[in-house]
């Protein structure tokens, strides 16, 4: 790699060329109001990749799926923690997994499907394994199945790995800490108690791949990354992958409001959790709104 090079140059036109390129590829639209970030961070980009017009890195980009990716990559804010909403996870452990014990207590196995899409370096899907494990009785006794996508290959070696610092851990309790850790010099690996809950895979949200019912879906800040159309499209996809009674958990800002399907809206404690009804017909016949129960 060359001299970083002091001021790249990028036009109107090749950045808006880039978006186009990068929302037709993954979905992902970077608006109006992300101008300034979406500039800065190619010029950051760029320099490292000792690039000197917009034009080049467009060549490179479209040339080579590992550079499109590595851009990507340093785009996308992988802005993550354990238990990064406690209000969430204080409503999944509380009133959702009770639920499911109640649900799932004559079945033989007792299975629980949970789909973490955008699961960044796999805080969110290793936070959902340890609540399981301190929720649900003899939780070792059930089939635990949570699946963790991420479009970033590179935050998905990280989730794979699952060794942490001591800065991502603090937030945890010593009993969280000692019970799900294993301290490795001045870094915490995952337990296999939980690691093995948890299958990675890398996925594009902005193409349909059919992966069975799950119980219930986290999706929680993602979608300010999609177009409303997108947004309303994997919405829907997510009501039709939830089982009956499923729930969806999106982020704060986040809302199921234009998509054509009709969950019910539940409130726990200050979180508001969407939930697929029991026994309903199917998502085509639901009205864009949501409904309190």
């Amino acid at each position: 790699m060359g001299d970083k090079i002091d001021n790249p140059v990028v036009t109107e036109h090749e950045l808006s060329e880039l978006r186009s390129l990068i929302e037709t590829r993954s979905g992902i639209l970077f608006d109006n109001s992300r101008h300034r970030f979406l500039s800065s961070r190619v010029a950051e980009y760029m320099q490292r990749r000792s690039l000197t017009r917009g034009a080049d890195l467009l060549r490179l980009i479209t040339s080579s799926n590992v550079e499109y990716e590595s851009l990507l990559e340093r785009l996308l804010t992988q802005e993550t923690r354990f238990y990064r909403y406690p209000e969430m996870f204080s409503a999944f452990e509380r009133k959702v997994l009770p639920e499911m014990h109640m649900k799932k207590f004559w079945e033989n196995p007792r299975t629980l499907r949970i789909w973490s899409a955008g699961c960044a370096t796999g805080e969110e899907p290793y936070t959902i394994a340890m609540s399981i494990c301190e929720t649900l009785e003899f939780a070792e006794a059930w089939n635990v199945s949570i699946l963790a996508t991420d479009v970033s290959r590179e935050a998905l070696q990280s989730a794979e790995r699952g060794v942490y610092t001591r800065r991502a851990v603090e937030g945890l309790t010593p009993h969280q800490v000692e019970t799900y850790f294993l301290r490795v010099g001045e870094q915490y690996m995952v337990k296999p108690k939980i690691r093995n809950m948890v299958s990675f895979a890398p996925m594009n949200l902005a193409q349909t791949v059919y992966m069975g019912r799950f119980d219930c879906i986290f999706c929680m800040n993602v979608l300010i990354y999609f177009s409303d159309q997108r947004r309303a499209a994997l919405i829907q996809r997510f009501y039709e992958y939830l089982e009956p009674g499923g729930y969806l958990f999106l982020g704060h800002a986040e809302s199921a409001a234009n998509a054509q399907v009709k969950f019910n809206q539940v409130m726990h404690d200050g979180a508001r959790l969407l939930q697929k009804p029991l026994g309903m017909p199917g998502p085509h016949a639901f009205a864009a709104t949501e409904a309190t129960p």
